[in-house]
């Protein structure tokens, strides 16, 4: 059971003074591919030694209304192989967020940008593997990703625009 002052998820809208942000609730509502390139010019070919792997990750958020988040995960991933391409690997998986509560605009953006990436990255690394696999060669184990570590770095590299974009 819950109290009259609490959300569905169990957060209340409101914090107690000087006890920091307002307990804020996301809600993944849901989860989709929005583009997906994979480019194998080396096929049938395996190369001969472990291919050098160079990935990006790009996570983003927009604000669709009062309420919505559409938050994407923009990863690209090259392999070479004796200087030759093995694959190029481009995905954008996004998510349709709720976010409930009325939280302050640079709490919002850690949310969006630290929570949400974290439930989709687990799906977008299952996309990688099985994409490369698919493609004739081992499947690629993208390492987890610490979405607070990131985005500090982006934030201490002046990086982070300020808010989310809007629709």
């Amino acid at each position: 059971m819950s109290d009259g002052g609490n959300s569905t998820n169990g957060s209340t809208n409101e914090a107690p003074a000087g006890e920091g942000p307002p307990d804020v609730g996301i809600q993944a509502i849901s989860q989709y591919i929005k583009d997906l390139s994979f480019e194998n010019p080396a096929a049938p070919m395996t190369p001969n030694a472990p291919p050098q792997i160079e990935f990006t990750l790009d996570p983003a958020a927009r604000k669709l209304d009062e309420q919505h988040y559409e938050v994407e995960l923009k990863l690209r991933i090259s392999a070479k192989s004796e200087e030759r391409p093995v694959f190029l690997l481009e995905l954008i998986y996004a998510g349709l967020f709720m976010v409930h509560g009325s939280p302050p605009e640079d709490f919002l953006q850690q949310v969006l940008l630290i929570d949400a990436p974290q439930l989709l990255f687990p799906f977008a690394r299952r996309i990688v593997s099985d994409t490369v696999r698919d493609g004739g060669m081992p499947p690629l184990l993208l390492t987890p990703i610490n979405f607070a570590a990131l985005y500090r770095a982006r934030a201490a590299e002046g990086q982070l625009q300020g808010g989310t974009q809007s629709a």
